[in-house]
This record gives structure tokens, C-alpha cells and sequence, in this order.
């Protein structure tokens, strides 16, 4: 299987685009002709530069309104094809796009077109080139991929194919099973790309919205097995165009999209066998158990003080590394680790971002499948010399420079904290917290499709619906992930600018990624007064608020005075109810949450984060204050 993606995909000058696609594991890319009129160079230097890479050019786009024009511009559209034909001949590539006509003056029919088509491919035979035909979406006179095969099968020529793009197809709601019909011969090309379900303008949304398979909700499995079933062995091409991705950073973006066609690919090999696709065999999606531990770099005061946050929150310091500054901290199935090294990993994490969750253990069923899938994926691998007595668990680079730990029973590599720590004689404390609900990754807003397609092809996960959260400084972007038992629950965040909460954190840690930790209770107004008991400062809520929630909801008096004594927020919907109680934030905007939930609510509490930034926001540095 060839994997190519079109230049015009990612951002940034014609080397940087090369470098980035090569860095990433595509065989060949796709020219868009733009990105070549750019550069300072002739055909046959830039084809050898791209060969030099390890790449190849597997087709030259686009070539626009050619087929049903009438005289004088047809003549004029077989001599602009000639012209091309010259070029790519001096790029080294073989096969020319030509979407369908958008011209004002092209004129319909099966019948002219094809013939239009069969004298062009006779031209390119006499080359030995070939020319594909796409039914755009929003084409004058053909917009659909059944259309464009019958003119096709009408030319009636071995150099004249057939190119399939999966936003114009599922965009217009096509059954793409029509595709299988068309003998994989003559396909000639087919892209792949993404799109979020909006409303819009059909040319608008293809130009502007496109995204990597996976990072939209088109029906891209149903599509690619339509492509795949015809017997089609050509590449598998991204041809996306993103405003986001235009301003982003060209390998993160050549790495998303190589890592998105591998998993859709092993997605189609898994709905339909048969197809016997030529993809590496690699561990299914993982099933994440929940959060077997989060890791604190911190030093100094910066760590006495999350220390002493922890003690307030019921933690017991339980434990300490046999040979490394790390110390166990634990309540319930919850294990806090803070790391004090001078030296490592963690010591650079701190040095960069300050107190923050640089490394997240997560619970799998096989640890060394997780790390399996993860490299296939592309991920990197994470090694640091460490004693050869320490227990080797595998661990990746997550986003933002994270770790990410995997955990197992299978491989003994949960006994981790028998075999590496030393327990402490110290008493419990607790206060009621059992698990990690979930925790929230801060980033900025032009990286969320990148933070989500990493989680979402690494585990087996589902996206909810992005949602604006209210900061009283703008706009904060957020999506839920989520295991199909809730035992992994992640919330992303996306900042647009800096004055928001989020934004704010951003700029503090150097891009720390963890600005959030929700733990569980069963019993929150019990957690709370046990809180309070231990010296824990909640959030203030405003009074406002509690007034508010007695119009809104049907709550008793008594439940609403312990709710507004304790500072607890409340939220309901038809399924159950939801309260949280926040700490106040620490560490440059990272803050803990307390929550309990009841029934099947399993949101997160969004009407009541406007209300909740709004406090944390009174209670941290004013703007344009340095810190001390």
C-alpha cells in the first residue's frame, strides 16, 4: 500500500512541505500545481529534489475546465493540456487530474465530453501519460462520481481513469457502495479526506473544513471498503485543505495525516477481511482500563506546596522510589506521583513548563500491544537509562512533549509499586476520592484535531460534539473523549487567544499540556465536609450562582444551602444528576475538581464552567502583573 498526500495539505514553503512529508513515512506526494509555480526552480530540479527525499510524485493537480467547451476555448483547453503534459513529463510523473468544468461556457452532455476525453487520451498515449477525471461536488455539469464513470466508460481509452475523492462522494450524500461497481483498473487515483457534518456552501466547506480521516464524521470506513472491494491498488492519497492546518506546523500535520490512513486502513481490514488488504498487522485499537497514575514534576517550594494541596485533598503520602526523588501519593484507586529529580526527563519538564503532569500511566489489558500499536501508528518511543532492577514499561511521546505510560496485569507490570517502592508507616487520611474521573488537556485551538486523532486511533475511544465554553476574555473550544465504559475519560480544550483561562495557562507552563484532574466521589457533600476538615480551600462560587440554580432546577431548600455553603456546583439532564466542587487554581491555572455522579449523567458539567473560570479567574494574578 502506497500512501501519498497533496502538497497543498501542509503548511509552509515547498521544502519544508518535502521535508515534512518524508519525515513522516509517505511513499509519494501529490503536486499541487500551485505549491510548483511557487517554487524558484524548473520541472526537472524540483522532480529530482523530491526523488533525492526517497519520495516519488504519484500525480500532478489539478488541471481545471477542459472537457465540453466550445471552439475557440476547447482548442485552447487541448493546448493548455499539451503544456502540461510537457511538464510533467519533465517532473517524472505519469498521471494529470482534471477535475470536472466550473467554466461559465462548458456545455453539458455524456457524449461531448467523452469524446473530449478519448482525443485527449490519445494525446497522452503518444506521451505515455495518463489522465484521470473527479467529479467535483460542485461541478457545472457533472458533481457525481457516477456521472464522471460514464463519461469515462464512454472515452473508451486504456489512458483515460477515473479519480475518486471521498468529500465529493459522501459530501452529497452519494451510497458510496456505488462505487463497487467500477473495475479497480480503471481507478486511477483516489483522496482521501475528511469533513465535520456543517451546513454549508459545497465549495466553501471542501476548501476551508476538510480534515484527516477520522477528525471528521464522514463515512469514510463505508468508502474506503467501496474503493477497496473494486480491486483498486493504487495509492492512498490526503488531499486536504484546512484553515487550521495552514497555520499549523507542517510535520505535526504530515504526521497526523500518515498516522490517520494507517488507521483507517486497519480499520477496513477489520470491517471486511476479504478485501485482504496489504497493511501491517497491528493490534487492534486499545481498551483503556482508566488512569493507573498521574506524574508531577515539581521542586522545592513549587513542591511542598503541591504536597500540602494533596494532604488537603485526602491524600496519604503512601510510598516512596526505592531509587529515584519520587514519592507515592494515594487515596482510593487514585496514585498521584511527584518528582523531585534533578536529572532526566522530569527535571527537563520542569525546568520548561514548572509544576506540571508530565507523564500519565495508563491501565491496558496488554502494555506491550498498546506500545505495539502506538509505534505502527508512528508514534515515538520513550527510552531514559534507568536502573536495570526498575521494571521496563513500555511508554510513548504523547502530545506536547508528554509520556505516556502503559500499565498491565498481564505482563506483571502493575506490581510496579510493590516492586519499586517502599511504603511509608504514615496514616491514612482519605476523603472519600475513589478514582480519577477525568482529566482535560489544554492546547491551543489549531492543535484539537491533531490532540484528538492521537487519542482516538491510539485507544478505543468516542468524540462528543465540540462545544464553546464561556471564558469572560473569549472563547474556549471543547470535546470530550471517552472509552465506551467511561473508565478513560479526556477533555480537550482549545484556546484561541491568550487572555482566556486556558490561553493564560498556555503562556504560563510553556505549553504544559494536564491544566485539569477530576477526581470521584460518591458521596460529595460527605468529601466536601472531610475536605474541609483537612484545611481545603474550595473555590468561592458566587452567591449569584445558587440563586440562579434555585429558577433553573426543581432543587429543595436544604439542597441548595448545603450546596451554596459547601461551593458545590450542580447540573442535571434527563438521564442524571451532576455535582463538582473545585479547588483553587495553583501552578500557573491548573486547578483539581471533585465530582460525583448519579444516574447516567455522563457530561461534565458545561453550563457551569462560564461561572467556575469566572471565579478561578478573581483569584489569580492580575493581567500584567509579573510574578513574584
Amino acid at each position: 500500500m502506497k500512501t501519498s498526500i497533496a502538497t497543498v495539505s501542509i503548511s509552509g514553503n515547498f521544502q519544508e512541505k518535502l521535508e515534512a512529508i518524508a519525515a513522516a513515512g509517505f511513499h509519494g506526494l501529490e503536486i499541487f500545481e500551485q505549491d510548483f509555480i511557487a517554487q524558484d526552480a524548473n520541472p526537472r530540479e524540483v522532480g529530482e529534489m523530491i526523488r533525492a527525499m526517497g519520495l516519488e510524485i504519484t500525480i500532478f493537480q489539478p488541471f481545471r475546465d477542459f472537457e465540453g467547451l466550445p471552439d475557440p476555448l476547447r482548442t485552447k483547453a487541448f493546448d493548455r493540456a499539451e503544456h502540461k503534459f510537457d511538464l510533467i513529463q519533465e517532473l517524472g510523473t505519469d498521471l494529470m487530474l482534471i477535475c470536472s468544468s466550473c467554466h461559465p461556457e462548458a456545455i453539458g452532455g455524456a457524449e461531448r465530453a467523452a469524446a473530449d476525453f478519448h482525443e485527449l487520451g490519445e494525446r497522452a498515449k503518444k506521451r505515455g501519460l495518463r489522465v484521470g477525471y473527479e467529479a467535483l461536488a460542485w461541478g457545472r455539469h457533472v458533481n457525481d462520481h457516477r456521472d464522471a464513470w460514464d463519461i469515462v466508460q464512454r472515452a473508451d481509452h486504456n489512458n483515460v481513469g477515473l479519480i475518486l475523492d471521498s468529500f465529493h462522494t459522501l459530501a452529497r450524500k452519494i451510497d458510496p457502495d456505488t462505487i463497487r461497481r467500477i473495475p479497480g483498473n480503471k481507478i486511477f487515483f483516489v483522496h482521501f479526506a475528511d469533513a465535520p457534518a456543517i451546513e454549508m456552501d459545497m465549495l466553501y466547506r471542501s476548501r476551508h473544513f476538510r480534515n484527516m480521516p477520522g477528525e471528521g464524521e464522514l463515512e469514510m470506513i463505508g468508502f474506503t471498503r467501496a474503493v477497496m472491494a473494486t480491486g483498486y491498488s493504487g495509492p492512498v492519497s490526503l488531499e486536504i485543505f484546512n484553515d487550521q492546518f495552514r497555520g499549523g506546523q507542517a510535520r505535526t500535520i504530515a504526521k497526523d495525516g500518515y498516522r490517520s490512513l494507517l488507521a483507517l486502513m486497519d480499520d477496513v481490514n477489520r470491517a471486511e477481511p476479504t478485501l485482504a488488504l496489504k497493511v501491517p498487522h497491528t493490534p487492534a485499537r486499545i481498551q483503556a482500563k482508566g488512569l493507573s497514575f498521574l506524574e508531577f514534576a515539581s521542586k522545592a517550594e513549587e513542591a511542598q506546596a503541591l504536597c500540602a494541596l494533596l494532604c488537603s485533598l485526602g491524600f496519604t503520602h503512601s510510598a516512596d522510589h526505592v531509587t529515584l526523588d519520587l514519592s507515592l501519593w494515594t487515596q482510593g484507586n487514585i496514585r498521584i506521583l511527584i518528582n523531585r529529580e534533578t536529572k532526566g526527563y522530569a527535571s527537563s519538564a520542569f525546568t520548561l513548563h514548572g509544576t506540571n503532569v508530565c507523564d500519565i500511566g495508563i491501565a491496558v489489558t496488554d502494555a506491550q500491544a498498546a506500545a505495539e500499536r502506538a509505534k505502527f501508528l508512528g508514534a515515538d518511543l520513550f527510552q531514559q537509562h534507568s536502573d536495570p532492577k526498575h521494571l521496563k514499561i513500555p511508554a510513548i511521546h504523547g502530545q506536547s512533549g508528554g509520556i505516556l505510560h502503559y500499565i498491565d496485569d498481564k505482563n506483571g507490570l502493575s506490581d510496579v509499586w510493590d516492586i519499586e517502592f517502599t511504603p511509608r508507616a504514615e496514616p491514612s487520611i482519605g476523603a472519600g476520592l475513589t478514582r480519577i474521573d477525568h482529566i482535560g488537556h489544554t492546547m491551543n485551538y489549531e492543535d484539537m484535531l491533531s490532540w484528538s486523532l492521537f487519542f482516538t486511533t491510539l485507544f478505543d475511544m468516542k468524540k462528543s460534539a465540540m462545544v464553546d465554553v464561556v471564558d469572560p476574555d473569549g472563547l474556549v473550544r471543547s470535546q470530550a473523549l471517552e472509552s465506551s465504559d467511561g473508565s478513560l475519560r479526556i477533555t480537550l480544550n482549545g484556546a484561541e487567544t491568550h487572555k482566556t483561562m486556558a490561553g493564560s495557562f498556555l503562556a504560563e507552563s510553556s505549553n504544559a499540556s494536564v491544566q485539569h484532574i477530576a477526581f470521584a466521589t460518591d458521596n460529595i457533600f460527605a468529601s466536601a465536609q472531610r475536605l474541609e476538615a483537612h484545611g481545603f480551600a474550595p473555590l468561592p462560587i458566587a452567591r449569584n450562582y445558587y440563586a440562579d440554580l434555585a429558577a433553573r432546577f426543581d432543587i429543595d431548600a436544604d439542597m441548595l444551602g448545603r450546596l451554596r455553603r459547601q461551593n458545590i456546583l450542580y447540573d442535571e439532564d434527563a438521564r442524571g444528576k451532576f455535582f463538582q466542587l473545585y479547588s483553587r487554581p495553583f501552578a500557573d491555572g491548573m486547578f483539581f475538581e471533585i465530582v460525583q455522579r448519579t444516574g447516567g449523567y455522563d457530561g461534565y458539567g458545561g453550563p457551569n464552567a462560564p461561572f467556575r473560570i469566572a471565579a478561578q479567574k478573581r483569584l489569580m494574578r492580575p493581567k500584567g502583573m509579573p510574578k513574584i
